[in-house]
């Protein structure tokens, strides 16, 4: 049961979660895992279909609006529901909430990329059908979102009838209780033309303020029986009509396809309709076997096996699974923080891809990876424009939120003075170079993020008794905010600083003419690059000597400890509960901080202060934030701690599998999902990436027989597996390879696999 999900609950709670569970996506569509022919009334459902960056924009309200504050605000629109298939038996209307369910299985396919429900329907009269329901949204064809439905009826009926349902009258969910999701601005729609042509159902909508459009064009074919057709056209949706007298069995599939303004121009009709006629003879079957293959290629180089636990092994494919749906392959998306599986966060671009999760696409798919930077180097301009708009001279300040580079962040405190994005966004482009060690890219891209970046640490910071120190930021942890010398800001600014002085010399070693012409098109000088490195070289990395650990900034060692062990279950996470400057005045952490900096850049600290600085940390952390538990995995694990490493990577593996925040049902924690690998490959793997090689101190849990994955570098693809008292690396495609296993160095080549006792 590991490549498939499977549920077959039914009440309100679970339904909610399953439709981000079983949301299917590609990185431009997303569909979440409604119910075709939807609930009864009373019921809660949040029915969403999004394109990845397709938004509106909304007025930004303030009490007390000062300068810098952002006017406006980007949301994720939920766009034309093309879901909806209504069956009525005899006149009877199905529905799982009427009648008698007599089996039930919902199921998704890790390995072949659809989802099915299978229904055995006992109708109020008694009549007896059997349903299934497929769907998928095609990685091939990225407009694609079909459906398919099969009915067999078991006992006698006289009268089939379907009616699917092309809807524009659309709004989004809105929460006013939860500051994760949206409070309001629900209807962002309007509906331009709806009409039903010979071509099919088509229905043309436009956002209010940005004037995005966005089309959906729908073909329906019925694979069998004889039926009358009829469509109903009222304004704003489209019903398609097929009665089928008599009926024993009927095959309905549905073809749709969606366009936006930003990937198909003008004309999104005409672009529709030109997929549609491209899938004229295409099947159902057909799209699953290309959906097969393409999930084939991906697993090849993704897959983590796991033995010894099947629930973890199932956790860590479907959250590999879920991050391939969600992220964006093309110039204007990137991965937002619930993908495209719902509506929390609207739909925004967090740190969370270059920390949590562009590290799984790196080294396994790094082609995305590439995408994903190329997509933030296009929001240079506006990092610049803010970086300006905030009051400095100089240099790009990356938006802590956003969707096409604007600031979409109203609590400053805890959005834009997190200043580390865009030391987390250099530390992306450093981390990609030294992956695949592709020079031109470090010399089109890399270095201009890299120099602009560093030009704001220059404007942001100060030197005073020979170091360089920065003021009033908010780290990653969100509960201490505004502080002086936050240390993971510091020293991410540091390795900021040091690489983009290494990048121009790396350009000039390889191309002294393109050093020249970037040089020149940066306005860089040498003594703005030395600048650079004195910087670096002063960093100050604030240090407890009483305690022996890197403090998280100037103050926060100075608060009194908050008692986590007398704050009531009920009381978390915290920043439902608490005022924020009651959390700030505590030494209480949301999420990892001063530790994730130990794992980033682990050689600005030795062991010993690292082991002290995560005893002291670990007993001030909340974990409020989903990313939090992957670190302290992965730390725990390279201190020796092996129980703790197991224990916190089993709150990562099925978090929205087992949905033990309690927020599943308004998206996916992808951040989470990447953080899973992270703690697989990073920390019981052990691996880093070193600017000359790789490096792996496996620690396999005890729990387990086996952990294998593969890792892609440097134009070679690496097996590791690990093993009860040994590991083996197997070189799969490439040159032969020298890596350090437990700071030992070895050679992979492709004629044998290398075996070492673990």
């Amino acid at each position: 049961m590991s490549w498939k999900i499977q549920d077959n609950h039914m009440n309100q709670e679970q339904l909610l979660v399953n439709e981000s569970l079983f949301a299917l996506g590609n990185g431009y569509l997303g569909v979440r895992g409604n119910f075709e022919e939807g609930y009864t009334e009373d019921m809660t459902s949040i029915r969403g279909t999004y394109i990845n960056a397709y938004h509106d924009e909304t007025a930004m309200e303030y009490g007390e609006k000062l300068h810098g504050f952002p006017d406006t605000q980007q949301k994720l629109v939920n766009i034309i529901d093309s879901q909806t298939i209504y069956i009525y038996v005899d006149g009877e209307r199905f529905t799982m909430f009427e009648g008698d369910i007599l089996s039930y299985t919902r199921t998704l396919h890790l390995n072949k990329g659809y989802s099915e429900r299978e229904i055995h329907w006992k109708s109020p009269s008694g009549k007896e059908v059997k349903f299934r329901f497929q769907r998928l949204v095609s990685f091939s064809r990225k407009e694609l979102f079909a459906q398919k439905v099969t009915i067999e009826a078991v006992s006698e009926t006289n009268e089939i009838v379907i009616t699917s349902a092309v809807n524009g009258d659309i709004s989004n969910f809105v929460d006013p209780s939860d500051p994760r999701v949206a409070s309001g601005h629900a209807k962002r729609l309007r509906v331009v033309e709806a009409e039903a042509g010979e071509t099919g159902p088509t229905v043309l909508n436009e956002t209010y303020e940005t004037k995005l459009r966005v089309c959906c064009a729908s073909n329906s074919v019925i694979n069998s029986g004889d039926y009358n057709y009829n469509v109903v056209e009222n304004g704003s949706s489209i019903e398609e009509i097929f009665r089928f007298t008599p009926a024993s069995s009927v095959s309905f599939t549905r073809f749709n396809i969606f366009t936006d303004t930003y990937r198909h121009g003008e004309d999104l009709k005409h672009a529709a309709w030109h997929v549609q006629n491209e899938l004229k003879s295409s099947t159902f079957e057909d799209l699953i076997t290309e959906q097969t293959d393409y999930l084939n290629a991906f697993w090849s180089k993704a897959d983590i096996e796991i033995e010894g636990d099947d629930s973890l092994q199932q956790g860590i494919r479907f959250n590999l699974y879920q991050l391939l749906q969600s992220a964006g392959k093309d110039s204007v998306s990137n991965i937002s923080a619930k993908g495209l599986s719902g509506e929390g966060y609207e739909g925004h671009y967090f740190w969370d891809t270059e920390i949590y999760m562009f590290p799984v696409f790196l080294m396994t798919q790094p082609e995305i990876a590439k995408q994903l930077l190329l997509h933030r180097f296009s929001l240079l301009d506006d990092a610049k424009s803010r970086a300006m708009e905030v009051g400095h001279r100089q240099g790009a300040l990356f938006p802590w939120r956003t969707i096409t580079g604007s600031e979409c962040s109203g609590f400053f405190p805890a959005g834009t003075a997190q200043y580390h994005i865009s030391a987390d966004i250099a530390y992306s482009f450093v981390q990609y170079y030294l992956v695949t060690k592709d020079v031109s890219f470090l010399r089109d891209y890399g270095a201009e993020v890299l120099a602009e970046t560093a030009r704001l640490w220059i404007d942001t910071g100060h030197e005073k008794d020979g170091k360089f120190l920065i003021d009033d930021v908010t780290g990653p942890d969100e509960y201490t905010c505004i502080v002086n010398n936050n240390f993971y800001t510091n020293v991410m600014a540091k390795n900021n600083l040091k690489w983009a002085v290494k990048s121009l010399e790396l350009i000039k070693e390889a191309d002294q003419q393109a050093f020249e012409k970037l040089a020149g098109k940066l306005n860089v000088s040498e003594a703005e690059i030395r600048e650079w490195e004195q910087a670096a070289e002063k960093m100050y990395l604030p240090y407890d000597e009483s305690l022996g650990i890197h403090a998280q900034d100037d103050t926060f060692l100075n608060k009194q400890v908050w008692n986590l062990e007398q704050t009531p279950a009920e009381k978390f996470p915290l920043l439902l509960h608490y005022h924020p400057l009651t959390l700030y005045r505590y030494q209480v952490c949301k999420q990892a901080d001063t530790v994730l900096a130990h794992f980033l850049l682990e050689d600005e600290a030795d062991l010993e202060t690292i082991r002290r600085s995560y005893n002291y940390y670990e007993k001030v952390t909340t974990h409020d934030s989903s990313l939090s538990y992957c670190v302290f995995s992965i730390m725990a694990a390279k201190l020796g701690y092996d129980d703790k490493a197991y224990n916190y990577f089993i709150e990562t593996a099925r978090l929205d599998l087992d949905n033990t925040h309690k927020n599943t049902k308004d998206g996916l924690h992808m951040a989470n999902m990447g953080g899973t690998w992270l703690a697989l490959v990073y920390g019981f793997a052990g691996l880093r990436v070193k600017e000359d090689s790789l490096l792996f101190n496996p620690r396999l849990p005890l729990q387990w027989d086996k952990l294998k994955f593969t890792i892609q570098y440097m134009g070679r693809t690496l097996q590791v597996g690990l093993h009860k008292g040994k590991t083996v690396y197997t070189l799969n495609e490439g040159k032969e390879l020298v890596i350090s296993h437990k700071g030992e160095k070895v050679t992979v080549s492709k004629e044998a696999p290398v075996e070492l006792n673990s």
